[in-house]
């Protein structure tokens, strides 16, 4: 389910977020925007693949580490593994059709 959000992501200086099972974006007309909501379904597999909480704990301590070896926030970002699959792919729109289990993992 796609929901539109525009305050606290514009505050967070973000367009989308997936928060299992919800897609939250920015602006009404992004639900049109198919390489976001692609980008953003990614993150829900990757979700479901890792029971949700376990993503999320992953996520954190993942960018951390490439925070304190980068010293840069966006950098730190743009490493996190989930990050790097889903901006490689977000453009295919039907990578999740023939994604493998854990494909995340070779972004490690």
């Amino acid at each position: 389910m796609i929901i539109v959000c525009q305050k606290p992501l514009e505050k967070l200086k973000i367009n989308g977020i997936a928060l299992f099972p919800f897609i939250f974006i920015r602006q009404p007309e992004d639900k049109e925007n198919k390489v976001l909501i692609n980008h953003e379904k990614i993150h829900l597999r990757q979700q479901v693949e890792m029971l949700v909480i376990f993503f999320y704990i992953f996520y954190v301590v993942e960018y951390y580490y490439r925070l304190f070896t980068l010293k840069n926030r966006y950098l730190a970002y743009k490493g996190i593994s989930f990050e790097k699959e889903a901006y490689a792919k977000e453009r295919d729109l039907n990578y999740l059709k023939k994604r493998k289990f854990w494909s995340f993992s070779k972004y490690l």
